[in-house]
């Protein structure tokens, strides 16, 4: 069984990669308190200058273990788990890279948008299916996304359910750069080594002044999480759930 990449500090960047504990491209409880530890260390770490958040090789993630969804008795865990990583996100004070090369779906499109710069390969894909499950977007991207998507192209990404190419993406404002697949991870890296030449005092203030007052990100986090443990409790939405983990396993 595949194992999870730990994060690596690589002069003042830290590379975190996102997928479960044994190496699935999904994001359960255990990865998202996982996550949110290495957010929270890094945020107090002086080391750190800047996170580069990366995927395994050709899937960037495929969003959250529906076998937790499914489970009652999980919930509860689940729920404190993912508001904490959200929340930490929100209010992380040091900037954020994000390389994807592959699919990028559900939660795992989602933190992109509290990345400063995403970079992906030409092949990726995006893709938020929560209005098809029964659910509402997480992550504070109710806000978040028609900030950066526009409104129209926000409606289009979560009500719809398109699927964006990386293209489509970049020109949305989802992705800052597209590279060839091979070199995603170090397009990332080359801009991380940038940053970290900067002044740092300098870097995290304007950070902050475009980031603006976040308070508003974790009282939507608290309100889109509420909206979603209602949905979980369902009988319609759990069954959808349920055939499509069927067809997905």
């Amino acid at each position: 069984m595949s194992t999870h990449p730990q994060p690596e500090l690589r002069n003042h960047t830290l590379v975190v990669t996102v997928s479960s504990n044994d190496g699935r491209p999904v994001l359960d409880r255990r990865a998202y308190e996982s996550l949110a530890r290495t957010f929270h260390e890094a945020a107090d770490n002086e080391e750190v200058r800047v996170v580069v958040l990366r995927g395994l090789a050709g899937c960037f993630c495929l969003g959250g273990d529906f076998s937790e969804f499914l489970d009652a008795t999980k919930h509860q865990k689940l729920i404190a788990a993912v508001t904490d990583l959200f929340r930490t996100l929100a209010t992380f004070p040091k900037p954020i890279l994000a390389c994807v090369d592959g699919d990028a779906v559900g939660v795992g499109c989602t933190i992109l948008f509290h990345c400063d710069m995403v970079i992906a390969s030409d092949e990726s894909t995006f893709r938020v299916p929560f209005v098809d499950f029964g659910l509402v977007p997480d992550a504070a991207t109710s806000i978040l996304a028609p900030q950066k998507l526009g409104y129209a192209g926000a409606f289009r990404f979560f009500c719809l359910g398109d699927t964006l190419r990386a293209e489509d993406a970049r020109a949305l404002g989802l992705v800052a750069e597209i590279v060839p697949g091979g070199s995603v991870e170090e397009a990332a890296l080359g801009r991380a080594r940038q940053l970290v030449k900067k002044p740092v005092a300098a870097l995290l203030q304007t950070r902050g002044l475009l980031k603006g007052n976040t308070q508003a990100l974790c009282d939507r986090i608290d309100q889109e999480i509420s909206l979603f443990q209602q949905a979980l409790q369902d009988d319609t939405t759990l069954r959808r759930l349920q055939r499509i983990a069927r067809l997905a396993a």
